[in-house]
């Protein structure tokens, strides 16, 4: 058996889901917590065990159960600030690059692949906030999309606990950008308006803007792929990616042996750029 007490064909039943509806796979170090975090769907709607899941899946035309129990199996890890130094070096080196190639259209679209309950698009709304007058004139849309509708509708709301709001986020921008409440803390309405947030699956949805995107996070989420899926995530990725983008991965992914549609930026060190990004006029003048 792969784990717990439930027939081997249903956890491979439930497996098949997860894939098909999301592209994720399971490690083995997650199979043997499907059991566990499925148990609160099971119990809201009434299932005794796995089985009982799977074969309710099978039978019935419920939109819900499917959502709920796909919801439950997908890892919506993250916090504000993930790796601080990463964001440093995109507010110093990243956004200073765009800014010069985006000098005449004066237009940013930063897209958070994968964004989970939305602390990584808040913090990234936290900097472009403290520096307003920098940004003065131009249209920064912030864009967060993920599977999970429950991890989504979190985003929307943008209320943390005080174990989440301490994660990743210094005392003073938590004070400056959400207010305690006795549900906990609350995104104050300035940042949450930086941010859309929409569900969508990567692999087969259509991205919820119109502009490429200069700024890409997709961090942490192309780890629970298969080499197929990855390959065609990196290639749904390169397809809105604007010419002169970036591509922010989580620290232990890389392209190396997984795409040939990006390569680590020949500018900015830990970033990764359009295989077919232009040559910056400046260095093309110089290697004539």
């Amino acid at each position: 058996m792969i784990g717990g007490t439930a027939s081997e064909s249903a956890y491979r039943v439930l497996m098949g889901v997860l894939e098909s509806r999301t592209g994720q796979t399971l490690s083995p170090n997650r199979i043997w917590r499907i059991e566990m975090s499925l148990k609160p769907v099971m119990q809201r709607h009434g299932l005794a065990d796995l089985d009982a899941l799977v074969a309710a899946l099978v039978t019935s035309n419920s939109r819900q159960l499917l959502d709920d129990t796909v919801d439950a199996m997908l890892n919506n890890e993250t916090y504000f600030y993930r790796e601080h130094s990463v964001f440093d070096d995109i507010a110093a080196n990243a956004l200073e690059n765009l800014r010069e190639v985006n000098a005449r259209t004066r237009r940013l679209t930063i897209w958070h692949c994968g964004v989970s309950t939305g602390q990584e698009a808040y913090s990234m709304a936290m900097l472009f906030a403290e520096q307003d007058m920098k940004w003065a004139g131009w249209k920064v849309d912030i864009v967060g999309t993920d599977v999970s509708y429950h991890a989504i509708g979190r985003a929307r709301v943008g209320l943390y606990s005080q174990f989440e709001i301490q994660r990743g986020l210094p005392v003073q921008r938590m004070v400056r950008w959400f207010d305690q409440t006795e549900a906990g803390w609350l995104a104050k309405a300035d940042l949450r308006r930086r941010v859309d947030f929409t569900v969508q699956n990567m692999l087969t949805d259509k991205p919820p803007f119109a502009a490429p995107a200069d700024l890409i996070f997709c961090r942490n989420l192309l780890l629970y792929f298969s080499a197929p899926m990855r390959e065609k995530a990196f290639a749904r990725l390169r397809a809105v990616a604007a010419p002169q983008s970036f591509l922010v991965l989580g620290a232990g992914e890389t392209v190396l042996g997984q795409t040939d549609q990006f390569v680590a930026s020949r500018r900015l060190r830990g970033l990764y750029e359009p295989a077919d990004r232009p040559t910056p006029r400046i260095a093309a003048i110089a290697a004539a």
